[in-house]
């Protein structure tokens, strides 16, 4: 195969768009399709300023997601002085596959000249997944508890560093999952949330003071094209899936969804530009109608709908095993 674009050998094939293309323009097929997410997205607010910069931070895992995201950021804003970037990585206590990950982070952050900062739920919470995983005190997958632990420490960090922006690299494989679990699930309340929270543009989503905003500038492009980038680009990344992953009915929605985009090219994409849509329709339905009002918590201090918050909850479990 020939690459569209110059003739020379094509490194991939793209089934959803029939493009053939080399590794140079498959890579700027990427940073182009980020680009165009960040402007569709509106991050960058025309106020921004070097006098007065927008803060982001990025959840940098040193998977490949996140760290092509970051490497494609520095090379957008690495010289823009209305942008100021933090790396933050969470160490959750897994032995042998966090720690080779947090090298691959604390690797790129040095070829960056990134702002980098490591935090630990073994600091943050005297737990470490590891244990966790042992104890379960709540009969729970693994992902149930390292999905609060990680939330509440992504946030409270990027409120911390008074981020404008936390950014954190789901792809387009990520987002169509959660949007068909969504759908399955006939959950319209949170296809709302999910437009508020990470889906939709900045300019029209309902504002919340509580929490940084977050943003997915990676969910336009397939999971494998974001591997072969990290592998053209010879990025630090550690390509290993977790030991403790366990999401049953996520891996059952990949495997459906692997599944159809072979036999039917595009399907991702369209299930995303239906999503999106719907997810619009719901938050205009939903804001407000039954969201309870958020107060904080009565251990921590991180907003919580309850007395205790569901990660306060957990570690105390944990404590009581």
């Amino acid at each position: 195969m020939e690459c569209d674009k110059c003739g020379r050998d094509a490194v991939m094939h793209a089934g959803y768009s029939g493009a053939h293309l080399c590794g140079e323009h498959l890579c700027a097929s990427i940073e182009k399709r980020v680009r165009r997410r960040i402007r569709r997205d509106s991050l960058v607010p025309r106020d921004a300023s070097p006098d007065d910069p927008e803060r982001w931070v990025i959840g940098l895992s040193g998977g490949k997601d996140s760290v092509v995201l970051a490497h494609i950021l520095d090379e957008t804003f690495g010289r823009d002085p209305r942008i100021e970037i933090i790396a933050l990585t969470i160490h959750e206590g897994i032995e042998g596959y966090r720690d080779e990950s947090v090298d691959a982070c604390v690797e790129l952050a040095a070829d960056l000249d990134l702002r980098h900062e490591l935090v630990s739920y073994e600091d943050e919470f005297g737990v470490r997944m590891d244990d966790v995983v042992e104890d379960d005190p709540e009969g729970m997958a693994a992902c149930a508890y390292c999905g609060v632990f990680r939330r509440d420490l992504l946030e409270s960090y990027a409120a911390a560093f008074d981020a404008d922006i936390m950014l954190t690299g789901h792809n387009l494989d990520d987002e169509a999952q959660t949007a068909l679990m969504n759908i399955l699930e006939g959950n319209v309340e949170q296809m709302a949330k999910h437009f508020d929270a990470s889906l939709g543009p900045f300019d029209e989503r309902h504002d919340s003071e509580q929490f940084v905003p977050r943003a997915k500038p990676l969910r336009d492009v397939p999971e494998k094209e974001i591997a072969l980038y990290a592998h053209l680009k010879d990025l630090p990344a550690h390509i290993t899936e977790c030991p403790h992953s366990s999401e049953a009915f996520r891996s059952e929605i990949q495997d459906l969804l692997l599944s159809l985009e072979e036999a039917h090219p595009g399907t991702r994409h369209s299930i995303m530009s239906g999503y999106e849509e719907l997810a619009s329709m719901a938050a205009d339905r939903y804001r407000g109608a039954s969201t309870p009002e958020l107060a904080e918590c009565d251990r921590c201090g991180s907003q919580t709908t309850r007395d205790v918050c569901r990660k306060c909850r957990l570690l105390e479990s944990l404590e009581a095993a």
